[in-house]
């Protein structure tokens, strides 16, 4: 699904009145047919198109993430899944205040690069992968990597972010990350580290222990890769379930 098949973002059109243009055979922008809906809607429908054509011509992905509820960010992943960034942390802990953050993986554009604390993870390099993504992908980001690299690297991330949790919810799956990869057949190949794992591994990269550090970074960069694996299935499974039904009619 694209951002053109969506009337959404619009004031005072919610999921029943698109479906409703959607039925009524208007499921893209270049459809749109205002008659289908009142005048007040219409107009704003209408003015709407006429400024997010703009913006999408420009490649304006913060404008749409804006403009779309939280709840339908994955809207915009078609449009900007080239562009996108997957990325994902690991920590000594938890806690934003006392933890620190001691891998990051970067996935974007069929190229992998991890930062390591104590070698190249600083600031300028954390800015230097985020400053020209279009957004954001993570798993449970909201609420823990991104929120954990801004307070321990005084970062502001204000990307569109597509946090898989939330529509991964929407299709029945939860749990953590590792469990929806397999129940959608996404295949590792250390499936048997976990988070806790990483925590210990880095305590034995700081003793010393051979190879604990190839380890996490090895995990940490497959927990990023996975990412675009898995939103391009939740992307697609979306697709099929909201919009395909009435639009392959």
């Amino acid at each position: 699904m694209r951002i053109e098949n969506s009337f959404i973002p619009v004031r005072g059109v919610g999921e029943t009145t698109e479906r409703r243009l959607w039925e009524a055979g208007v499921t893209h922008w270049d459809e749109f047919d205002g008659s289908v809906v009142g005048d007040t809607t219409a107009d704003r429908i209408q003015s709407f198109i006429d400024t997010a054509r703009d913006r999408l011509a420009d490649g304006d992905a913060r404008y749409f993430g804006e403009q779309f509820p939280s709840g339908e960010q994955w809207r915009i992943y078609e449009n900007f899944r080239s562009d996108a960034c997957f990325f994902d942390i690991e920590t000594t802990g938890l806690s934003q205040e006392r933890d620190e953050v001691t891998t990051v993986s970067f996935h974007r554009d069929g190229e992998t690069t991890t930062l390591v604390r104590g070698d190249d993870l600083t600031i300028d390099a954390l800015r230097a992968q985020f400053e020209d993504a279009a957004m954001l992908v993570t798993f449970n980001g909201k609420r823990f990597d991104v929120p954990f690299l801004e307070t321990s690297f005084d970062l502001s991330l204000d990307h569109p972010h597509l946090d898989l949790m939330y529509p991964c919810k929407q299709l029945g799956l939860t749990g953590g990350l590792k469990r929806i990869e397999g129940e959608v057949g996404v295949e590792r190949d250390r499936p048997d580290i976990t988070g806790e794992d990483a925590v210990r591994l880095w305590k034995e990269h700081q003793r010393g222990r051979d190879g604990a550090l190839e380890t996490l970074i090895s995990y940490n960069r497959e927990d990023a890769v996975n990412l675009r694996t898995l939103t391009d299935t939740v992307a697609d499974r979306l697709h099929d379930d909201v919009f395909a039904p009435v639009a392959e009619r």
